[in-house]
C-alpha cells in the first residue's frame, strides 16, 4: 500500500507559532500585571492596615493603675495607706493551656486553692486577652525563683502594684471599712474598668469613697520581642490618682473611746455639735480589717462568723434598739413646743398612771416623784411626766415631732446602708399588723419603748442639736478631700441644718434639765464627781425583757443576754460644747451605773485635752506626713 506524503506549510507554522507566543506573551502581562496589582494593594492601599498589625505585634497598651487614695484623721495621721508588694498575673490567650500552666506556676509559687478556683471564675466571664490577678502578696523568694523560669511562662507576669494597709487595724475596722479583691459583682455595679483595679471598697468609707479613691486608670504603649517581654516605653497616658480624704475623727479619741469601754460590748458616737463633724466612732467588738485586704481564709471567716459577739457587726450603722429614757429630752421638747406644757407646769406623779378607763397601770422605775416639772422630770427621769405627756400629745403629733428631730431617717452619714430607725406611729403598726393602735402604745413610746428603734447616730445628732441651740446638722466623717499631691485640701459642703425649735428658752430648759441629771440631783450625778468642768446628759436603760406585775426587776440578776442596754447621750462643756456623745453598752445594766461612766471617760478624753492643747474648736492641720425599758 503506497504511504501519502505529509506536505509542510511553513508559513502556517510560522503565523501559528506568532499566535502561540502572543498569547504567552499576554499571559505573561497579565500575570505581572496581577502580580503588581496585589503588590500595589499590600504596599499601597492596606498599608494602613499592615502597619497598624505590625505595631500591634510589637507594641502592646498596658493599664496603668493609680495608687488609691489615702485616709487621715483629723490631725493627719494616716488610718489607710499604700504600700509596694507583687501579684501574679497570666494572660490566658497567650499562657497556653491552662491546666499544664497552673501545674508549672505551682512548682514556683504557693498557689492557695481558693485563689486558683477565683482564677478559674474570672476566666470564664472575661475575655482571654485581658490580664487577670492568679495571686497576690508574692514573696521576693518567689519573684525570685520566677525570674529564673519566666521563658517558660509566655502570658505570665510578676507585676508591682500597692496593697491596702491599715496601720490601727481594728481601731477604724467600722469607719473606715475595707477592700476586698475585684470581682464580677464589682465590674457590673462600677463598669468594666473595674477589672484593673486589683481591689474593690467593700464596707465603711472605703466603699462609699470607692469611684474617688480608686482614681482614673492610665495606658502606657510597650514595646515587646517576639516572647511578649517588654523592651521599652514608648508612651503613656499617666493614670489620675485616687483622692485623699481627711476625716474629722480624731485617732487619740477614737483610742479613747476603745479604752473607755474596756472589756464591754457596745457603740458610742462622738460629734461636734456645731457642725455634725463626727469625732469618733466606735463598735465594739471589732476586727482586723487588713485580714481581709487580698482575701480572708476561709478558717479566719470562719471564727469572725462564728463568734457571738458579732465583731463584723457595725452597730452604729446597721444596729438600733429602744431608746429608753435617754429619748425624754426630746419629748419635753415636743411637749414645750407643741404648746401642751410649758417648761414650769407641774405634773403630780403618783408613781403609777392609769390610762382613763383602763385598769391597767404603768408604773414609774422609782415610787412617786410628787409634783414635777420638765427640768426635774428629765434630771430624775420621772416616767409619770413622759406617760401622761406622751398620751395628751397622741401618737401622730407624737411621730411628727420626733421626725423633726432627727429619727426614723438618715442622719446623713456617708457610710452605705445607714439603719433608718423607727418611730412608733399609726402608719408603721398599719403596716405590720392588723391590730388597731392602743392607747397604751401611745403611752410607753413616750419613755422610749415600744415599736421604737433609734441608733447611736440618730442619738448624738440630735442630742447635739439640744447642745448647740437647735440646729439639726447632718452627720459627716469626711471633712475634706484633695485630687493631687499638690493641690490644698477642698472642704466638702456641708447641707443646710433645719432647725429642731424656734424658741430658745425650750430649748435652754432641757438644756437645764440636762445638766441637772449630773450636777443636780438626777440619775448620773456620780460622773461629776472630779470634774473640772460641767455637763450635760441622759441616762437610759432599755430591758430586754418585761418586768411581771409590780415586781422590781434587778437587771443584774439575769442571765447575760437577757441583760438590759445600758444608754448615755450627753455634752460638754455645758456651756460652750464641744463635744455630743451617745454611749449604747449591751447587757451592759443601768444607764447611770454602766454607760454614764463610759461617758465621763470620754468627755475627759476630749475636754481636758483641748484645754491643755488650748484647742476650742481642734482644727485640722494636716500634710501627708503628718425592748423595754421604764427605768433610767
Amino acid at each position: 500500500m503506497r504511504q501519502q506524503r505529509r506536505v509542510r506549510n511553513p508559513g502556517a507554522e510560522a503565523e501559528q507559532f506568532r499566535r502561540r507566543a502572543l498569547i504567552g506573551f499576554v499571559g505573561v502581562v497579565l500575570a505581572m500585571a496581577g502580580l503588581a496589582g496585589w503588590y500595589f494593594k499590600l504596599q499601597v492601599i492596606d498599608h494602613g492596615d499592615y502597619v497598624r498589625r505590625s505595631e500591634a505585634n510589637r507594641i502592646k497598651p498596658r493599664p496603668v493603675v493609680p495608687g488609691r487614695g489615702l485616709i487621715y484623721d483629723r490631725q493627719g495621721r494616716i488610718l489607710a495607706d499604700n504600700v509596694p508588694a507583687y501579684r501574679l498575673e497570666v494572660t490566658p490567650e497567650e499562657a497556653g493551656d491552662l491546666d499544664r500552666l497552673l501545674d508549672g506556676l505551682g512548682q514556683i509559687f504557693v498557689l492557695d486553692p481558693a485563689e486558683v478556683e477565683r482564677f478559674r471564675a474570672e476566666r470564664r466571664v472575661n475575655r482571654g486577652f485581658r490580664a487577670l490577678t492568679l495571686k497576690l502578696r508574692v514573696s521576693d523568694d518567689e519573684a525570685a525563683r520566677f525570674a529564673v523560669d519566666r521563658w517558660r511562662f509566655p502570658g505570665v507576669e510578676v507585676v508591682p502594684y500597692l496593697n491596702r494597709r491599715y496601720p490601727y487595724g481594728a481601731l477604724f475596722a467600722h469607719v473606715i471599712g475595707y477592700v476586698g479583691r475585684t470581682d464580677e459583682d464589682d465590674v457590673g455595679r462600677y463598669g468594666g474598668n473595674q477589672v484593673l483595679y486589683p481591689h474593690t471598697g467593700r464596707t465603711g468609707l472605703e466603699r462609699s469613697y470607692e469611684e474617688a479613691l480608686r482614681g482614673a486608670i492610665g495606658y502606657e504603649q510597650v514595646e515587646t520581642n517576639v516572647e511578649g517581654r517588654a523592651l521599652a516605653t514608648l508612651g503613656r497616658v499617666p493614670a489620675t490618682a485616687g483622692a485623699d480624704l481627711r476625716l474629722s475623727i480624731d485617732l487619740d479619741l477614737q483610742q479613747a473611746m476603745v479604752d473607755a469601754f474596756g472589756d464591754m460590748q457596745g457603740s458610742a458616737v462622738a460629734v461636734d455639735p456645731s457642725t455634725g463633724q463626727v469625732l469618733g466612732m466606735v463598735s465594739l467588738p471589732s476586727f482586723d480589717p487588713n485580714l481581709f485586704v487580698n482575701g480572708i481564709s476561709h478558717t479566719d471567716y470562719r471564727q469572725l462568723m462564728d463568734d457571738p459577739a458579732r465583731p463584723l457587726f457595725n452597730r452604729n450603722v446597721l444596729g438600733g434598739g429602744p431608746p429608753g429614757s435617754t429619748i425624754k429630752p426630746f419629748v419635753a421638747l415636743a411637749g414645750v413646743d407643741s404648746g401642751l406644757r410649758t417648761p414650769t407646769d407641774g405634773v403630780f406623779s403618783t408613781g403609777e398612771f392609769f390610762i382613763p378607763g383602763q385598769r391597767r397601770g404603768y408604773r414609774d422605775a422609782s415610787r412617786g416623784a410628787g409634783w414635777t416639772e420638765l427640768r426635774d422630770s428629765i434630771s430624775r427621769s420621772v416616767n409619770y411626766y413622759y406617760y401622761k405627756l406622751a398620751y395628751d400629745m397622741g401618737i401622730e403629733r407624737f411621730a411628727d415631732y420626733m421626725h423633726r428631730y432627727g429619727f426614723g431617717q438618715p442622719t446623713g452619714i456617708d457610710l452605705v446602708g445607714e439603719n433608718t430607725g423607727v418611730v412608733p406611729s399609726l402608719a408603721y403598726k398599719a403596716s405590720r399588723s392588723r391590730e388597731p393602735w392602743y392607747a397604751g402604745e401611745t403611752v410607753i413610746a413616750g419613755i422610749g419603748q415600744g415599736y421604737w428603734i433609734a441608733t447611736a447616730l440618730q442619738l448624738a445628732r440630735g442630742t447635739a442639736a439640744i447642745a448647740n441651740g437647735g440646729e439639726l446638722h447632718p452627720l459627716r466623717l469626711v471633712a475634706e478631700r484633695k485630687t493631687a499631691y499638690d493641690q490644698p485640701w477642698s472642704p466638702v459642703a456641708g447641707e443646710p441644718a433645719p432647725r429642731i425649735s424656734d424658741n430658745a428658752a425650750h430649748i435652754r430648759a432641757v438644756q437645764e434639765g440636762m445638766e441637772a441629771t449630773i450636777h443636780g440631783r438626777g440619775t448620773a450625778t456620780r460622773m461629776a464627781q472630779g470634774a473640772s468642768y460641767r455637763m450635760a446628759g441622759k441616762t437610759g436603760t432599755a430591758q430586754r425583757i418585761g418586768r411581771r406585775g409590780a415586781a422590781n426587776l434587778d437587771p443584774r440578776t439575769l442571765p447575760y443576754h437577757l441583760r438590759h442596754q445600758a444608754l448615755f447621750v450627753g455634752y460638754a462643756p455645758a456651756e460652750h460644747p464641744t463635744i455630743a456623745l451617745a454611749v449604747v453598752v449591751e447587757h451592759g445594766g443601768y444607764g447611770g451605773a454602766t454607760a454614764a461612766p463610759i461617758a465621763r471617760r470620754i468627755f475627759d478624753a476630749w475636754v481636758l485635752r483641748q484645754g491643755t492643747d488650748a484647742i476650742g474648736a481642734p482644727a485640722i492641720a494636716v500634710g501627708p506626713t503628718g425592748v423595754e425599758g421604764t427605768a433610767p
